[in-house]
C-alpha cells in the first residue's frame, strides 16, 4: 500500500466514523430540557460552513463525488444539531415566558 493509499484509507475511516460521532450530540440536544444551552450555535454554524466549502472544493476543484458525499453527510448532521437546538431554545423560551406571565397574574379576591 502506497503512502497516498494509506492516507486516503485513514481519511475515509476517520470521516466515516465522524458521522457516527455526531449522533450523541444530536441525541443530547433532542432530550435537553434547558434550551440546548450547552450547544454553541456559532461553533456548529462554522462547522457547517466549513463542510459546505469542502463540498464545493470537492465538486469543483477535485471532481470527487465521494469526498463531496462524505462532507455532505457531515453538513446534514450539523444542520440537524442546529435545527434541534433552535427548536429546543424556542420551546424553552416559550415555557419561560409562559411561566413569567402566570407569575405576574394578580388574583382578584
Amino acid at each position: 500500500m502506497s503512502l497516498e493509499e494509506a492516507t486516503l484509507a485513514l481519511f475515509a475511516a476517520c470521516n466515516s466514523a465522524r458521522i457516527l460521532a455526531y449522533l450523541p450530540q444530536i441525541h443530547k440536544a433532542a432530550i435537553d430540557t434547558t434550551g440546548a444551552s450547552a450547544i454553541s450555535s456559532t461553533t456548529w454554524l462554522l462547522f457547517l460552513v466549513a463542510h459546505l466549502s469542502t463540498i464545493a472544493h470537492a465538486l469543483i476543484n477535485l471532481k470527487d463525488l465521494w469526498l463531496a458525499a462524505c462532507f455532505a453527510g457531515n453538513a446534514v448532521c450539523c444542520i440537524a444539531i442546529l435545527s434541534i437546538s433552535w427548536w429546543k431554545r424556542r420551546q424553552f423560551l416559550a415555557r419561560v415566558r409562559g411561566s413569567d406571565k402566570q407569575s405576574n397574574v394578580i388574583p382578584l379576591t
